[in-house]
């Protein structure tokens, strides 16, 4: 999935064996770490290829071997971590950085402090560019009624996808539906679209994926559901969007994290995933009816963007890749 969004960018892709070893049994974790130490050696022939000047990695196990590498050959790093509590791999690439950027202040209980820099999530152009307006328009939704907004990640959220699909003859008759469902439930999706009246069909925006009009889909809407991964802490406040957020529940804490975060500030309402297929309906139909809610929701969210994030973090990287920080 990765290299197909790289390329699309224009930039060529590498790619580095690598495994994780946390939460695996002891057959895979062994044949992980043999994984792990061929990437450090493909990692260490690229970085002697492309001689960076410095590196930025967001974390994950692919980036443990690509940090060794660079740390082997002296070339500074910067981590960023977008969600607010770090993984394993960020704790560990933390002690090999020269600086580390986070999302929020909360993250600093976690790391080095004296490393972390608070920059806030970035968000490309190609997202913040949207309108209202023109998402609207892009998509063919009405420029004045509401539109309610579903998504679940790249690969999309079946928990989600059926909660959806099981109600849209009472949802779609509060708001139209910009779904996203991911390639996983494309074709369940797509045929379910197919079964509805065409009165209906015309309200229901169901996508696979959406790539540039992502940013489209965030500026149309009125209400978000959706996973609580850490796009959501800047693409939310960005556009003030109030949500109905739903941690995914096999992912540890990272999500609830999330989703607590942002709940806690006045911009969002969690709803279980066990919970999801009997409440959506009500919880959906009870923030579109209650509009002062729903613009509290919204203008609490905003109070939370740091549009500026992108720059920040370019700043910063830039900085280390010019040695100007110690």
């Amino acid at each position: 999935m990765e290299e197909g969004l790289v390329t699309r960018q224009g930039f060529a892709f590498r790619g580095v064996p690598a495994g994780g070893v946390h939460g695996v049994g002891p057959v895979r974790a062994l044949r992980n770490s043999w994984q792990l130490l061929r990437g450090i050696g493909a990692a260490w022939r690229y970085a002697g290829q492309e001689r960076p000047a410095a590196l930025l990695t967001t974390g994950g196990y692919v980036s443990v071997p690509v940090a060794l590498a660079a740390r082997a050959r002296g070339v500074p790093i910067l981590v960023y971590l977008p969600d607010i509590e770090p993984a394993q791999s960020v704790s560990l690439l933390a002690k090999l950085a020269t600086r580390v950027a986070t999302t929020v202040e909360d993250s600093r209980a976690f790391l080095p402090a004296e490393k972390v820099v608070v920059t806030g999530y970035p968000l490309r152009e190609a997202v913040t560019r949207w309108t209202k307006a023109a998402g609207r328009e892009a998509l063919g939704l009405d420029p004045a009624g509401p539109v309610l907004l579903v998504f679940g990640g790249s690969r999309g959220a079946r928990s989600l996808n059926r909660a959806l699909v099981a109600h849209l003859p009472e949802l779609l008759a509060e708001a139209e539906i910009v779904h996203i469902s991911g390639a996983l439930d494309w074709a369940e999706v797509a045929e379910a679209r197919l079964a509805l009246p065409k009165a209906q069909r015309e309200r229901y925006h169901a996508f696979d994926y959406l790539h540039e009009e992502m940013g489209a889909a965030l500026a149309a809407a009125d209400l978000v559901v959706c996973r609580a991964g850490a796009s959501v802490l800047g693409e939310l406040p960005y556009f003030g969007l109030p949500a109905i957020l739903v941690p995914y529940p096999h992912a540890w804490r990272y999500q609830k994290v999330n989703a607590a975060w942002l709940a806690e500030r006045g911009a969002a309402v969690i709803v279980e995933d066990a919970a999801l297929a009997a409440a959506l309906v009500p919880t959906v139909q009870g923030l579109l009816h209650d509009r002062e809610r729903l613009a509290a929701l919204g203008a609490a969210s905003r109070s939370l963007a740091r549009p500026d994030a992108a720059q920040a973090l370019a700043t910063l990287w830039l900085a280390l890749a010019k040695g100007e920080l110690a």
